[in-house]
This record gives C-alpha cells, structure tokens and sequence, in this order.
C-alpha cells in the first residue's frame, strides 16, 4: 500500500518543478470528480461566497437584501440556498 498521499505529493512536486502544467492539472481533477466533489470543494473553499448562481455576479457590492441586482433571482453564496 502506497505511502499517505504519497500520489499527492508527487503531483504536486511535478507542478512545482514545472513538468506538468498547473492549469492542465486543474482541467483533469475537475473532470475527473464527479459534480457533487466539486461542488463540495468550492463550498469548504468558500469559491463561490460571492458569485451569484444564476447570472455569474461577482462582489457583495451587486446585493440588495441578499438577492442579485442583475437577475434579482438568486442569493449569492451556498449554491443559492437562503439563509
């Protein structure tokens, strides 16, 4: 059995040392996951706190009482879910 995160390290030495291509990296570990792991890693990111759903909105400053200014739709933050 392979060392703890021992795959993960490797990858990572890889990018630093510029072998592999960080943003190719990216490309393939998001198509890789499946929808509900991405979502789950932007979430525990905080990657979409400020991005509205619905439109693609980003900033606090396009709220009005929580909902988006441009679509008037979504909240942003949590996938769109209300507080």
């Amino acid at each position: 059995m392979p060392a703890p995160r021992e795959s993960t390290n490797r990858l990572l030495e890889l990018i630093e040392e510029g072998v592999l291509d960080k943003d190719q990296v990216i490309m393939a570990c998001v198509k890789y996951m499946s929808e509900d792991d991405v979502a789950d890693m932007c979430h525990d990111n905080e990657f979409f706190d400020s991005v509205c759903i619905e439109c693609g909105v980003i900033g606090d400053e396009d709220l009005e009482d929580g909902y988006c200014t441009q679509c008037h739709r979504a909240k942003f933050g949590e996938y769109g879910d209300e507080d």
